[in-house]
C-alpha cells in the first residue's frame, strides 16, 4: 500500500509548481520520480471517467494537505512540540515547514517506505527544521511502544496526524487506531483526520483499477464523525473538501454529484477526562 503514497508525492509536486500553490514542498518531485511517477513518466492508462477520478482524488491530495498544514502550524502555536505522523509515507513536513524549538516529530511506518524515502533524502541532502525521529513498526503491531521507545511522551500534549490513512484499515482496525491515539494523548493534544466520505468507495472504487489507491479503499467515515469522536474523549470539528476548497480560493468547478455530509477533513482536541 505505501507506494500510492509515492503518487500522492506526484499531486504534491505538481501543486507546488502553481503560481497559487497552497502550499511547497520541494521534495516531492524526488520522492516521485524515485517510484517511477517523475515528470517525464507516461501518463497512466484509463478512460475519461478513470481520468476524471483521479483528478478529483488528486483535488483532495491538495486540500487535505493545506488543512493539515493549517492544524499543525496551530498546534505549535499552542504550544504543542511533539508531532505524530501515523502512516507517514513520503510526507516532508519535517522539512518544509518552519517548526519552534524543541518540536520533536516523529514518523511511525513500516520499514519499506522509510527506507526508501531515507535514501532519497541522503541523496537530495535534505536536512530536517526540527528533531525528526522514524518509527519503523506496522500499525497491526504494538506502534505505542515501539513510539514510547523511540521517546514520545504521552504526559505531554501530541499533534497526531493521520492523512490518507484511515481509508485503507476496516472498521475494527481504525476504532483500534483510535483508542490507541486516544491512550497516548495527555489534555490538550491535537488530531488531523482524513476520512473517507460516505459513498466514496461506491463511486470511485467500484470500478477501480486493480492495485491503484481506490482498489484498496475499505472504510468510510461514521455517520457522525463528531460524536463517534466525541465518544473517545475528543473534541472535533468536521470539514468537507468542498467547503475547505472554496474558503482556500480553490472551489470544486464541478457541482456536488451527491449530498457530501461533513466529515472528510476532522480537527480535533482532547479533552479532560470526565468525572464520575
Amino acid at each position: 500500500m505505501w507506494a500510492t503514497a509515492v503518487g500522492v508525492a506526484r499531486v504534491r509536486a505538481l501543486e507546488s509548481e502553481r503560481e497559487n500553490a497552497l502550499f511547497r514542498d520541494p521534495l516531492a518531485w524526488a520522492f516521485a520520480a524515485a517510484g517511477g511517477r517523475g515528470p517525464s513518466s507516461p501518463p497512466l492508462p484509463g478512460d475519461e471517467a478513470a481520468r476524471r477520478r483521479r483528478r478529483g482524488v488528486a483535488f483532495s491530495i491538495v486540500i487535505r494537505t493545506k488543512f493539515l498544514d493549517d492544524l499543525l502550524r496551530q498546534a505549535s502555536k499552542s504550544g504543542v512540540r511533539q508531532v505524530v505522523l501515523l502512516g507517514a509515507g513520503m510526507d516532508s513536513r519535517a522539512f518544509r515547514m518552519d517548526w519552534p524549538e524543541g518540536t520533536r516529530l516523529f514518523e511511525v511506518d513500516t520499514a519499506e517506505p522509510l527506507d526508501f524515502k531515507a535514501s532519497v533524502l541522503r541523496r537530495e541532502r535534505a536536512v530536517a527544521r526540527c528533531e525528526r525521529i522514524t518509527v519503523p513498526v506496522d500499525l497491526r503491531e504494538d506502534w505505542p511502544g515501539a513510539l514510547a521507545a523511540a521517546g514520545h511522551d504521552p504526559a505531554l500534549p501530541t499533534v497526531w496526524i493521520a492523512e490518507g490513512l484511515l481509508i485503507y484499515l476496516p472498521e475494527d482496525a481504525v476504532e483500534s487506531l483510535l483508542a490507541r491515539i486516544s491512550a497516548q494523548s495527555a489534555v490538550g493534544s491535537r488530531m488531523g483526520l482524513t476520512l473517507g466520505s460516505r459513498g466514496v468507495i461506491e463511486r470511485f472504487g467500484a470500478d477501480a483499477v486493480p492495485g491503484s489507491a481506490a482498489s484498496l479503499w475499505v472504510s468510510e467515515m461514521p455517520d457522525d464523525p463528531v460524536g463517534w469522536l466525541a465518544g473517545h474523549g475528543w473534541e472535533a470539528d468536521s470539514h468537507t473538501l468542498r467547503e475547505r476548497a472554496a474558503a482556500y480560493g480553490r472551489p470544486f468547478d464541478t457541482p456536488p454529484q451527491h449530498e457530501e455530509r461533513p466529515g472528510g477533513l476532522i480537527s480535533a482536541v482532547r479533552r479532560p477526562a470526565r468525572r464520575p
